[in-house]
């Protein structure tokens, strides 16, 4: 047995748990109290360890050994790197890269609002090898948990109208002779109402592509091309435009160059897309699903040619959309006699 792997086990478990067992205290309001919190004097600087439980769009929050939150923030200036080996100085990764269950170490000082504002960001690679599966697994348990939250909002809500609806049909049908057929009309366009709403429910859980984009890239870059950027400047605009969306984006190579580098090289291609919707159309962090860099995989055409290549060195951006949002809620017709 590989003891590394062993370890990345252990701490992918460990990390899915946390975040786990967590959703539903975050989904709650934050009804329940923190082990604690840290405050840092303005000026102090001051090098933290632990583990993101927390990552908003400017800042994360890091727990420590000891239970200790301490809300980070970003800015222009901040140096995000992997530990490098013996002599050598690790890579540079986008602030889109910070997730939740990464293990790290941040250098900064305090501003007036008691957060660090991060200098220096560090961590191991295999460490963000397992904050990405982590998050990968972990996002899809809250968003049931938000999901059944809302149904069974959704389930009070239907049964208190369906409640005075029957409670109204009773009486009509004691003060009325004629009014079993009206009455027996309204119960049945009540149950329509009710499956009607079931399904509404039920369609929470999907997403369906409602725009799906390719941007290119020319051989071994990974630069955002004007035609590129008017392609995400649509998508961005549709996303804007609509409720309960998310944005999927992968990144792709073709075969020029080692496998490492093309893995490397879809990565930094997609991490780019996902920086230039952020900062450019404000699209929110926590509706951009992680980006992942696919290599030479899944490629459009062959790579024997010049043409077949120029389609396999792309990003695919997907404008997903909740089905159960985008379908009307049932009108419920109050009884006429």
């Amino acid at each position: 047995m590989s003891f590394p792997k062993f370890r990345m086990f252990s701490s992918l478990t460990l990390a899915i748990g946390l975040l786990v067992f967590s959703a539903p205290a975050a989904l709650a309001q934050d009804t329940t109290a923190t082990v604690g919190s840290r405050t840092v004097v303005s000026g102090q600087k001051m090098k933290i360890k632990g583990v993101v439980t927390r990552r908003d769009s400017d800042t994360f929050t890091v727990r420590d050994n000891n239970g200790v939150d301490t809300i980070v923030r970003l800015d222009d200036r901040t140096s995000v790197k992997a530990k490098g080996g013996f002599l050598r100085s690790g890579a540079n990764y986008a602030q889109t890269q910070i997730l939740r269950g990464l293990n790290m170490e941040v250098e900064g000082r305090g501003n007036q609002s008691g957060e660090l504002i991060a200098d220096k960001i560090r961590f191991n690679e295999s460490d963000l090898r397992v904050a990405r599966a982590v998050e990968s697994r972990a996002a899809p348990l809250e968003d049931r948990a938000s999901t059944t939250e809302s149904k069974l909002s959704q389930v009070e809500q239907n049964a208190q109208r369906l409640s005075g609806q029957l409670d109204e049909l009773a009486a009509v049908a004691n003060t009325a002779k004629g009014g079993a057929r009206a009455a027996q009309q309204t119960a049945d366009s009540a149950v329509a109402g009710v499956n009607l709403t079931n399904e509404r429910i039920s369609a929470l859980d999907d997403y369906e592509p409602q725009t799906v984009a390719a941007v290119n890239f020319r051989t071994g870059s990974a630069v955002l091309s004007a035609d590129s950027k008017a392609k995400l400047d649509e998508v961005a605009t549709k996303a804007l435009n609509s409720k309960g969306y998310v944005i999927e984006v992968s990144g792709y190579a073709d075969t020029t160059g080692s496998i490492e580098r093309n893995r490397a090289l879809s990565q930094r291609r997609a991490d780019n897309v996902i920086r230039y919707l952020v900062e450019n159309h404000s699209i929110p962090l926590r509706r951009i699903v992680t980006p992942y860099g696919y290599g030479e995989s899944n490629a459009l055409a062959e790579n024997t040619s010049r043409e077949g290549r120029a389609q396999n060195r792309r990003v695919e951006v997907k404008l997903l959309v909740n089905k159960g949002l985008m379908q009307q809620a049932p009108a419920m017709n109050s009884p006429g006699f």
